[in-house]
């Protein structure tokens, strides 16, 4: 069925206007991008991108942005919307994001949120717990430190300086690792403690899709894509921002695994080994989180009529 064929039974005329998000999320290379725009174009609606990353104007290639025909084929918003000069969490994503979706509700029954950001997903339609604000001078000291020593060392800080947030840390997750360490030294206790986990009323409802692919699939997918962004460019994008290594923004895959190539510390096939490595490393992750959300419905990415089908049933109960 092509999507120009799709008719959408509008019914805000004749039961009472219910606004939903349909979330879009699942792993990276899973086919999100593609499909969200199919859906979107479908319910002739907008698309809020749940990606922390995408949202760098300065960084496209490396974190397989979309493309220019992609963003014109339907309306995209936190799409190269920020600098990686800007503090991005999950919080100010929160704000965007609610600020958006009024105004988007005002003009469409639906709008669709797309991407692979599990904390800034959950903080958008659960809300988040309110954090004390961390010194940039702690933040940029840490960061500096994981790139001299990289993972085992952040590893042993957090397990010796918050063991209790260490107990339930994701151990392989560096930003979520060097978030933990920044708090307990900018506070003196555990991020647990400031963790409430308290779901917020929103006044729209919610319906959570993710995507899955058999798992050698997936990373096939995943080796073919950084080929295709190194083919594209990748490397000269990554230079041009090198001198920028210490921003947070900068500490994402894709683009730290070049720093040792630029200092002469390794070979080019090594570091696209490294980056198709670490984006496996990082599916996983995100596949892991998405499963133990309990309200997510799982679909194959071609199932399509299928999880149109799914969307109308659920928008016209």
């Amino acid at each position: 069925m092509q999507t120009s064929e799709l008719t959408i039974p509008d019914h805000s005329f004749t039961r009472p206007f219910q606004r939903t998000l349909v979330v879009l999320a699942g792993p990276t290379a899973s086919g999100k991008t593609a499909l969200g725009i199919w859906l979107a174009k479908a319910f002739n609606t907008e698309i809020l991108s749940a990606d922390s990353r995408q949202c760098f104007k300065e960084l496209n290639i490396g974190v397989a942005r979309p493309d220019e025909e992609e963003l014109a084929q339907v309306p995209h918003h936190f799409i190269a919307s920020h600098s990686i000069y800007d503090k991005v969490n999950a919080g100010v994503f929160a704000n965007y994001g609610l600020e958006l979706l009024d105004r988007l509700f005002k003009k469409h029954r639906i709008v669709f949120m797309v991407g692979g950001t599990g904390l800034y997903i959950k903080a958008l339609t659960e809300g988040i717990d309110q954090m004390p604000a961390t010194p940039d001078h702690i933040r940029e000291a840490i960061t500096q430190q994981y790139q001299l020593q990289g993972l085992a060392w952040l590893q042993r800080a957090v397990q010796q300086e918050d063991p209790i947030f260490w107990q339930q840390a994701e151990k392989m997750n560096p930003q979520r690792l060097m978030r933990g360490l920044e708090f307990i030294r900018t506070t003196g206790n555990s991020i647990t403690a400031f963790r409430k986990n308290e779901k917020q009323p929103r006044d729209f409802q919610v319906l959570n899709i993710a995507l899955d692919l058999p798992r050698e699939q997936l990373y096939e997918r995943i080796n073919q894509r950084v080929d295709v962004m190194i083919a594209q460019g990748l490397e000269n994008e990554v230079r041009d921002l090198y001198p920028l290594r210490h921003l947070n923004a900068l500490q994402t895959v894709g683009y730290k695994e070049w720093y040792d190539y630029f200092e002469g510390r390794t070979s080019l096939s090594a570091v696209s080994a490294l980056i198709q490595q670490n984006t496996r490393h990082y599916a996983k992750r995100q596949i892991t989180w998405f499963k133990k959300q309990q309200d997510f419905r799982w679909f194959c990415p071609s199932d399509k009529e299928n999880i149109l089908t799914c969307i109308q049933s659920h928008i016209n109960t």
